[in-house]
């Protein structure tokens, strides 16, 4: 497959049109035509159902636009990084993470960083553990932030100073409000929305003293503002960490657990990852940055 030709795939699947994605490439309608045409007979897949009003994609078809997205980010990023002058140092640096205020510090470095080297930008994914560790492995990322166990002997890694705090987000007018700590024997019968990461899940149950099956979980989410909304709308209490929800002037508050359960937060990166100067400049700045945490 020629990247060029993926990039046609693309203008397809993005315009659903045979004609619209043509003029945007000024290709002729019957030449891009033939392109799509030869792509699917090398593939032996049909990866478009030809409409009257709109092109839509089959299963392959959505299978390779994410590929081909990912293969042309990949290309653009090692082309910049390849091409960028000796003298100015600029490029871009991609970071995954999940929801955490730790995110904090990396935001003061990037801007710490972007005062000397103002050619460097920052790309923020935010994602689940497994969306983070994929995207590493497929090199779409050049750090990830993992919070609580991983795997030391796939990555480098660089243990975050940073701990998160577990809590439950709730109306301030549910019977639980009143308690300054949640007990595990508090939550044992009440609506529960948990985080959908099976590792955060594990760490809960074994704090709650309980088996799945034994709690009444309503809902599971990867994102807090949307469990926050249906916490706001009284369907249960959600599990989350702390300072990632603004609870004042809101129906809702955060109560921590007791006793306290914390997340250990790693910076991790592939141990075949080849550095670009941007990032070894963002990883010696964090260093220094997280040093002068500590103190704190």
């Amino acid at each position: 497959m020629e990247l060029r030709v993926l990039q046609y795939f693309l203008a397809v699947a993005r315009e659903q049109n045979i004609s619209a994605a043509a003029q945007s490439l000024h290709l002729t309608q019957p030449t891009l035509s033939r392109q799509l045409k030869e792509l699917e007979d090398t593939l032996g897949k049909q990866l478009m159902i030809r409409g009257n009003r709109k092109i839509t994609l089959t299963e392959d078809g959505i299978l390779l636009r994410k590929r081909a997205e990912e293969i042309l980010d990949l290309v653009n990023r090692t082309e910049k990084e390849i091409m960028q002058s000796d003298e100015m140092i600029t490029g871009d640096i991609y970071i995954g993470t999940g929801e955490t205020d730790g995110v904090r510090q990396i935001a003061k470095t990037a801007k710490q960083l972007q005062a000397s080297y103002p050619g460097i930008s920052f790309h923020i994914t935010s994602g689940d553990a497994s969306d983070v560790c994929e995207r590493l492995e497929r090199g779409l990322l050049d750090f990830g932030i993992l919070l609580g166990d991983i795997d030391k002997m796939k990555y480098n890694y660089m243990e975050l100073p940073m701990k998160d705090i577990w809590g439950v987000l709730m109306r301030r007018d549910c019977p639980l409000a009143g308690k300054n700590t949640i007990a595990p024997k508090d939550l044992w019968d009440k609506p529960l929305i948990l985080s959908r990461q099976v590792g955060n899940k594990s760490g809960l149950y074994r704090w709650l003293g309980k088996e799945p099956v034994e709690l009444h979980t309503v809902a599971t989410y990867n994102l807090i503002y949307n469990a926050s909304l249906m916490v706001d709308e009284g369907m249960g209490y959600a599990f989350t960490l702390d300072k990632l929800v603004n609870t004042s002037n809101s129906n809702l508050c955060f109560r921590p657990l007791k006793p306290k359960l914390m997340l250990d937060m790693y910076l991790v990166w592939k141990k075949s990852q080849v550095f670009s100067k941007p990032t070894e400049l963002f990883l010696e700045s964090l260093k220094k940055n997280l040093a002068e945490y500590s103190e704190d």
